[in-house]
C-alpha cells in the first residue's frame, strides 16, 4: 500500500492540494454560499475518515487538514486553471508511484468532494429555485471530471 512516506514533501503537498483545489473550483464558479460549501468539503473529509483502513493513501490524505493553495487570483478563470493544474499534477505524481486502484480511489475522492460542494446549497434568490447545482457549478464539475478521466 502506498502512503505519505512514499512521497517527497513537495509531492505530498501537491497530493494534499488536489481535493481542496476541486472544491475551490466549484466554490469559485458560482458566487455566494462559500461558507456552506466549505463546511460540505469538511464533511466529505470527516466521512472519509470514518472509512479508515480501506486505503492507506486515503487515510493519510484525510487525516491531514485540507491543504489550500494560498495564492491570490485576480479572476475566477485564474483560480479554475490553477486548480485544474493542481489536480493534473497530483494525478501524475500518483500515477508514477501508486497502484492503479489507489489512483482511482484518489480520483473518486476528488470527485466526491467536488460533488459535495456543488450540492451544498439550493440555488436562486434565498435558495428558492430548488435546484442544488447551478449551471456554472455543473460546468466546473464537468471540467474537473474531464481532468480526472
Amino acid at each position: 500500500m502506498t502512503g505519505k512516506a512514499d512521497f517527497s514533501e513537495d509531492e505530498w503537498k501537491q497530493i494534499l492540494e488536489g481535493p481542496p483545489s476541486a472544491a475551490l473550483i466549484v466554490i469559485g464558479s458560482d458566487p455566494g454560499g462559500s461558507i456552506r460549501e466549505s463546511f460540505s468539503m469538511a464533511k466529505a473529509y470527516a466521512e472519509a475518515r470514518q472509512q479508515h483502513g480501506a486505503s492507506q493513501l486515503l487515510d493519510d490524505i484525510v487525516s491531514a487538514k485540507p491543504e489550500v493553495d494560498k495564492t491570490r487570483f485576480k479572476t475566477r478563470e485564474e483560480l479554475k486553471e490553477h486548480g485544474l493544474q493542481n489536480i493534473r499534477d497530483a494525478n501524475a505524481i500518483l500515477e508514477s508511484k501508486a497502484s492503479p486502484e489507489e489512483v482511482e480511489e484518489y480520483k473518486r475522492f476528488i470527485s466526491t468532494v467536488a460533488d459535495r460542494v456543488a450540492n451544498a446549497r439550493k440555488e436562486g434568490f434565498l435558495g428558492l429555485s430548488g435546484e442544488r447545482v447551478s449551471e456554472d457549478e455543473q460546468a466546473a464539475l464537468e471540467e474537473i471530471k474531464s481532468v480526472l478521466a
